[in-house]
């Protein structure tokens, strides 16, 4: 009777074994997203160096010994000021010299124009032979010309003893003083006494790639690079810091050719600086306007980059998860504008991206339209 029942008992745990019930979890529900298409304009960022409208070198015209200099640096200075003075004893010695060169050139004229009036009727009484008189009236021409060359001689001493008087031939800040009083300098020095940068508007110079110029170009109307600058909106500058520059700027100038190594080609804009916040040297980056067509958007969060790629998740048949590849153009605010990958009615998924795999099945969560037209 025992084994009887313990043989009832095995062929119940074999029954039950042998029929085990599978419970399998739901798909996740996950939000999803539907592409639009729109009108919209990005920003792309572009390292730019920044110069004043005048950049000059300060340097001497004549050699000598500094004896004073009369600014100091980082001095804001009016055109026309004085900055250095180099000692002017030399030149106003050799001035007196001109001069007296003059003098006695006048005088060999009075004499000469003499000898001819004392020849001329000696002459014509035939005292004295027709040679004499032919030669004192060379000797008047030989003054006339001793005159003017001592008169040329006085002019560049003159303007030799100008020289010593170095003055800014632009307003603007001072930079660094390479020289200091008591130093010989000379036009021949490698470095100037100075530079001047004249910034009350300078110029940030950056350069665009072949295609970002083609793009740029045709955006906007006009036969000439002339006439599309007209156009062009204004840019923004951003410093440094990161902080943008409150005034805008124009472009006004593109170069007229391509750099053969580098592919770009410079671009130049002009800003307002009537505080004096930028100078010469700073560098930044400009802020350049893009409008795109028809532009796909997607949320930067409902991507996930991968080896310098960036995928979105989208749904596929039978609420399948696929990875899909797209290419961005660009950004506009915190969404990418999709150049290739994606076209207008794709279904994408925006959140729960770290626990989707490929072919994955999801219950789908209608999200937001997202809608590309900004204003």
């Amino acid at each position: 009777m025992k084994s009887i029942f313990l043989a009832v008992i095995a062929v119940a745990l074999y029954s039950c074994s042998s029929n085990p019930q599978t419970v399998s979890a739901p798909p996740p529900t996950l939000p999803v997203l539907s592409i639009t298409s729109g009108t919209v304009t990005t920003y792309k960022e572009y390292p730019a160096s920044i110069e004043g409208v005048d950049n000059v070198e300060i340097r001497p015209q004549v050699s000598g010994t500094l004896a004073e200099v009369l600014v100091d640096e980082g001095a804001f200075v009016q055109a026309g000021q004085s900055l250095f003075r180099i000692n002017e004893q030399p030149f106003r010695a050799a001035l007196n010299n001109a001069l007296a060169s003059l003098h006695a050139a006048e005088g060999a004229m009075a004499n000469a124009n003499l000898e001819v009036e004392k020849l001329t009727p000696l002459v014509q009484n035939k005292i004295v032979s027709e040679f004499q008189l032919k030669s004192a009236k060379a000797a008047v021409e030989v003054a006339k010309a001793n005159i003017e060359q001592a008169k040329a001689s006085i002019s560049t001493a003159q303007i030799n003893l100008g020289y010593t008087l170095i003055k800014a031939p632009v307003s603007g800040y001072i930079s660094r003083l390479e020289k200091k009083k008591g130093s010989l300098v000379g036009p021949a020095d490698a470095e100037a006494l100075t530079r001047l940068s004249d910034v009350h508007n300078v110029h940030v110079y950056f350069s665009l790639a072949e295609n970002d110029f083609v793009s740029f170009k045709e955006q906007y109307p006009g036969e000439t690079i002339n006439d599309k600058l007209k156009q062009l909106p204004a840019v923004s500058l951003l410093l440094g810091d990161n902080t943008v520059y409150p005034l805008q700027g124009k472009i006004d100038i593109i170069d007229g050719q391509f750099d053969k190594n580098t592919g770009a080609i410079t671009v130049r804009a002009n800003f307002p600086n009537p505080k004096g916040l930028l100078r010469s040297g700073n560098t930044g980056k400009i802020q350049l306007s893009l409008f795109h067509k028809d532009a796909l958007l997607v949320p930067q969060s409902a991507t996930t980059e991968m080896q310098d790629k960036i995928f979105v998740f989208t749904l596929a048949d039978s609420n399948k998860v696929t990875k899909q590849p797209i290419t961005i153009s660009g950004r506009s605010g915190t969404d990418y504008v999709v150049k290739d990958g994606l076209k207008v009615g794709d279904q994408i998924i925006t959140d729960g991206l770290g626990s989707l795999q490929e072919g994955m099945v999801i219950h789908p969560e209608s999200a937001k339209k997202l809608s590309a037209l900004k204003k």
